[in-house]
Order: structure tokens, then sequence, then C-alpha cells
């Protein structure tokens, strides 16, 4: 340990992982990237974004090895750069260091290294075998992929804004029935908003989700008990999501061999693309069921 760093424990590493995450990295990932990271945080100074730098050094180091036909190494070296690309996230929430250009470099640094993967993966077979759907595979996992990282900020976005028009509705109503029904009330209609409105945000909305789509509502036992398995460790719900993408694509399908890399990068491409579907679909359904309110500034066309 360098003088005068604090000395944290497996247990603090641990409080730094998401409340949710992929079962790639929950399962294959975390047990050797929180260790790694308890090392670094205790015997290193490195920053998080030197992290991220090391990762993008890795994943171009696996791009080469895949470009000259070394599918093992190549898978390797990927597995030990997203490890490290884990330990940023970590290392800045542990001590404390993150950076707003971290997120931001974090971020344009994953594209780059499954852009380039799938790149030297294409080049590699197609140079070893002359068969052009190598080159179709490495177009099509980067299309997805960035089709993938476009698609989730603007989802997200589309929640936010359709929260934030509910919660304007919601503190509306609150103010009318304040000001209707409890005029001799102390509490301002803000502090209604806060305390009645806030609250209760979270809950009809889902609960509307819930009454819009009741299929959804029917699990089964066994489902349910699988939900419960993947709440207690940190799984999300999704069979496979853009991790789950990558480490079939660079890591499975590479270590178990060339006529492997066609079959699994297809299905695992079908899978995710079947997700965001999922996704889009019940981003759909949330816009229904809470409609997104015309901004109170915006006057009404009106037809001559």
């Amino acid at each position: 340990m360098l003088e005068g760093m604090r000395a944290y424990s497996l247990n603090d590493v641990h409080a730094t992982r998401k409340r949710r995450d992929s079962w790639w990295t929950v399962f294959l990932v975390d047990p050797v990237a929180c260790r790694l990271t308890l090392f670094v945080a205790n015997h290193t100074a490195i920053t998080p974004n030197g992290l991220t730098r090391l990762s993008l050094i890795l994943g171009m180091v696996s791009a080469v090895c895949f470009g000259f036909g070394q599918l093992v190494a190549g898978a390797l070296v990927f597995y030990v750069s997203f490890a490290v690309d884990c330990m940023d996230g970590k290392i800045a929430r542990l001590k404390g260091t993150g950076t707003a250009f971290g997120l931001w470099l974090d971020y344009v640094g994953d594209r780059v290294r499954v852009v380039c993967c799938a790149a030297g993966l294409a080049f590699g077979q197609y140079v070893t075998t002359g068969d052009v759907d190598y080159i179709l595979l490495g177009a099509g996992v980067a299309v997805l992929d960035l089709f993938r990282y476009v698609n989730a900020p603007q989802m997200k976005r589309v929640r936010e804004v359709v929260k934030e028009n509910r919660l304007e509705q919601l503190a509306a109503d609150a103010e009318a029935a304040a000001l209707t029904a409890l005029p001799e009330s102390r509490e301002s209609p803000e502090s209604l908003e806060s305390r009645e409105s806030r609250e209760s945000l979270d809950q009809e909305i889902p609960e509307s989700i819930e009454r819009a789509t009741p299929r959804a509502s029917r699990s089964t036992r066994r489902g349910r008990r699988l939900g419960r398995f993947f709440a207690r460790h940190r799984v999300r719900s999704h069979l496979i999501s853009g991790i789950e993408f990558h480490a079939a694509v660079f890591v499975v399908a590479p270590l178990i061999g060339v006529a492997a890399l066609l079959p699994v990068s297809i299905v695992a491409g079908v899978l995710l693309l079947l997700n965001e579907v999922f996704l889009i679909y019940r981003m759909w359904l949330f816009t229904r069921v809470v409609p997104a309110a015309p901004h109170p500034q915006e006057a009404p066309r009106v037809s001559v």
C-alpha cells in the first residue's frame, strides 16, 4: 500500500458495484474485476481515466490479434480489456475521483474498442478464408452496437420527459385539491407537491403500465423465483444486453473456434435486436399510459 493512502477492503469495493448489472458482468467479470480493483486502490495511484485508457489500449491489442487470426489470444485480451473497463467506475466511486470527462472517455472508448475489434475479426477471417460473410459480420456487429448506444439515451430522454410532465400534472392536481378542499391548511401547494405528488409518481406510473399490460403481470411461480434470484444477485432481467452481445462475439465464439464465429454472432445479434425491440415496445406503452403534456409556453395553433 502506498504511504498515506487509505486501506480499502473487499467489502468497500463490493459497495461500489452497480445495483443491477448484466449477468455476464456479475458472474464472470466482477469476481475478477473487484479483486483487481482492490489491488489497484491499495497499491497504486492510477486514476479512473488511466484505467479507461488502459482498457482502450488492450482493446486495440485484441483487435490486432483478431486481425492476425489469433482468435484465442484476441478473446482473452478482450476479456481483460472489459474487466479493466469495469474497474474504472469502481475506482471512481471508491475514491471519489470520477470526472465528467471520464464519462465521455469511457463511453467513446467502449465504442472505439467494439468497432475496432469487429473490424479486426472481419479482416482476419476474410484474409484467411476469403469469405465475404465475415465482412458482413463485422459490419453487422458495428451497426448493432452503434444503434444500441444511440437508441438507449433517446429512450431514457423520452421517459424523463414523460415523468416530468406527469409530475407537473400531479402537482397541478394537488394544488387544485389544496386550494378547494383544504383552504385552511397550513401547508402550501408547493409543500403538498413535494410531499404527495413526488411520493406518488413512482407508484402511479408503474401501476398504470401494469393495468395497461395485464399479461406482463401474470408471472408463474418459477418466473417469480427467478426474478427474486436475479434481484439477490444484482442481475438485470434481460437475457442479452450489449455486454452479453460483446462477450458472445469477441470472447465465447473465438474461444470455441472459427466454426462458431458466424452462428454464435448471428444468434447473439438476433437476441440483442429482439431485446431492443422489446425495450422500444415498453417505452411506447409508457408514453401511451402517461402521455407527454404540451409545454405550458406553447400556444395552441389556430387555423384560419
